[in-house]
Order: C-alpha cells, then sequence, then structure tokens
C-alpha cells in the first residue's frame, strides 16, 4: 500500500488509479461487444420446427431445422413455429391437458346448441390443426388460438342448426362432421391464415340433464315403435309367401289335372276315331275283337264263372271251379 504523507498524496494516487481504469474501458467494452454479438447471432431451430427471421420487425426469409447465423443485437430476430405439431382445441369439456393448457375451467354454454328442430343439445368436439404457414400464421390473423375457437364454435353452431335433433344424436354424426370441418378449412382459407384443419370430430351429443328424462321416454317409444314394425314384418314375411305358395300350387294342381283332362279326352276322341275307321274298313274284324276285348274285361271282375253248354236243354249245376269260401 502506498505510503501517504498528505491528504493530497490520497487524492493524487486516487486520479491515477480512475486515469489507467478509463484507459482500459474500450478494450473491456469491445471485447463485451464481440461476446454479444457471437451470442446473438447464432440461433437453432428444431426438428418439428421452421424458424421465421424478423429484421427490424418485417420478415426476411424462413429457416428450416437446425444451426442457423443472424444479423446480432436484435437487428434481427428469429421466431420458432411448430409447423409439424398437431395442436388440439377442446369444445364443451376440458380434459386435464386441456385445463393446463387453457389455464382453468369453462362455461358449460358453448356445448348448448339449438337444432333445425328447435332442440337444444349439448354437443362436445375437438378440432387438430396444423400450421401450414408460418409466416401467413403469424402476420395475417391476430390471436389465432381465439380466432380459430370463435371460429370453430360458429361453424359448428350454423351446421348443427341444419339438422334434427334425431339425425345428431344418431344418423347425421359423420356427416356433420365433414361438413363442419370443410365449412371451417373454407373460411380459414379466406382469412388466409396459414392454418390446415386435420380433423374435427364430434365426441359426445347428449341432451341436456334437465330434458334427459322426456328424451329417454320418446326413445322408449320410438324403439318400441320399431319393435312392433319389426313384428309385424317378420309376420308378414312369414304369413304372405306361404300364402303365396298355397296359391301358386293350387294354381299347378288345377292347371295339372286340366291338363290331364284335356288329355285324355283327346286320346279317347283318337281311339274312337281310330276304332271307328277299322270298324268300317273291317266290319267284322272289328266286331269280333271289340267282342273279345269287352268279354275280357268283364271277365276279369267275375267272382263266379259257369261254362254252360250250347246243347244243353236244361241249366244243369256243373262243378264249381272256385275255391270254397270264395
Amino acid at each position: 500500500m502506498a505510503d501517504f504523507q498528505y491528504p493530497e498524496d490520497i487524492l493524487k494516487y486516487r486520479q491515477a488509479q480512475v486515469r489507467r481504469l478509463l484507459k482500459g474501458l474500450p478494450g473491456i467494452a469491445a471485447l463485451g461487444a464481440l461476446l454479444l454479438a457471437a451470442l446473438t447471432c447464432f440461433y437453432s431451430v428444431g426438428t418439428d420446427e421452421a424458424g421465421v427471421v424478423l429484421r427490424f420487425g418485417k420478415y426476411v426469409r424462413t429457416t428450416m431445422p437446425g444451426l442457423h447465423v443472424k444479423m446480432p443485437f436484435l437487428i434481427e430476430r428469429a421466431i420458432p413455429i411448430k409447423v409439424k405439431r398437431i395442436f388440439k382445441e377442446e369444445f364443451g369439456f376440458r380434459s386435464d391437458a386441456g385445463m393446463a393448457r387453457r389455464g382453468g375451467g369453462f362455461t358449460g354454454e358453448e356445448a348448448l346448441m339449438l337444432t333445425g328442430d328447435l332442440n337444444v343439445l349439448e354437443i362436445r368436439w375437438i378440432v387438430q390443426f396444423q400450421i401450414k404457414d408460418p409466416v401467413r400464421f403469424l402476420f395475417r390473423v391476430r390471436d389465432q388460438q381465439d380466432t380459430i375457437r370463435d371460429l370453430s364454435e360458429a361453424v359448428m353452431r350454423r351446421v348443427v342448426g341444419d339438422y334434427s335433433v334425431d339425425e345428431v344424436l344418431t344418423t347425421k354424426r359423420a356427416e356433420i362432421d365433414v361438413e363442419a370441418q370443410h365449412e371451417l378449412q373454407r373460411i380459414l382459407d379466406s382469412y388466409d391464415a396459414g392454418l390446415q384443419i386435420v380433423t374435427l370430430k364430434l365426441q359426445d351429443v347428449t341432451p341436456p340433464d334437465r330434458v334427459q328424462p322426456a328424451f329417454n321416454e320418446v326413445n322408449e317409444a320410438k324403439q318400441e315403435k320399431e319393435r312392433t314394425i319389426n313384428q309385424a314384418w317378420e309376420t308378414y314375411n312369414r304369413a304372405i309367401p306361404k300364402a303365396k305358395g298355397e296359391a301358386e300350387r293350387t294354381i299347378r294342381e288345377a292347371e295339372g289335372y286340366a291338363v290331364d283332362v284335356v288329355n285324355r279326352a283327346k286320346g279317347e276322341a283318337h281311339r274312337f276315331l281310330a276304332t271307328w275307321e277299322a270298324y268300317r274298313l273291317a266290319p267284322a274284324v272289328t266286331k269280333k275283337r271289340l267282342y273279345l276285348e269287352t268279354l275280357s274285361d268283364v271277365l276279369a271282375q267275375a267272382k263266379q264263372k259257369y261254362i254252360i253248354d250250347p246243347s244243353q236243354q236244361a241249366l244243369l249245376p256243373l262243378l264249381h271251379l272256385q275255391p270254397k269260401g270264395d
């Protein structure tokens, strides 16, 4: 430590130290500026990101994943945008992840919707989307998350208003998904928002709790109606084919009988004509043949037979030609 004899010596010593310090400041400042420039001129972009580079707040370029260089001292600023991630927004409900992302609960009114036949339903759905153009996403639309939520809710309310309550509950859910997704994508494209809708899907559709009993009664009545109709059709399908089969069989039997009678009559007529023709050509032979045929038929049916000698003057009992008991 320096030896001071007078107070003025202390003042001179301090002034000398200050002068030495001031001489070294430009070098320290230059070194600090160089270090700061080195720290601020490099940036990295993740594998699922795209880097949007701004120069004094104006867009200049987009960079791909990897390590890149930019102008230092906040002259250029790089904003990473996750272009490969699928984002999800929930409507009418919140999962644990959704609660954490939105930072709180929600009002159940966003789930209440009016159908085309003036019934109220609680509809819960999700929207999954992806950033397809990071520049448009950043600069074309303000408050992107709120915008897509407001548009999704408006589109869903309009689409549901075109369907009846039964269609929304049962048969038209897939059709509503497709129509709402196309409509939402069309509006986002008109806004030049740089977003691509990946999925819009209804998760759950239920009547409000206050009218749930009435809906249950209506559904039970409809189910009973369907069951009665199905039973009637079952009886119809069992009775009508059977009756048709019986009618068809009767018709076929009548047609067969008619054909048989007609054919028999035609056969008898042809036989009579053939006999008449034979008789006309040879009457004696034909008479004898007819006599023999008739006698053959008659004798075949006789139970007892008697042989009579034409020379006998009286009828004499002859031998019994049939066994006893006949």
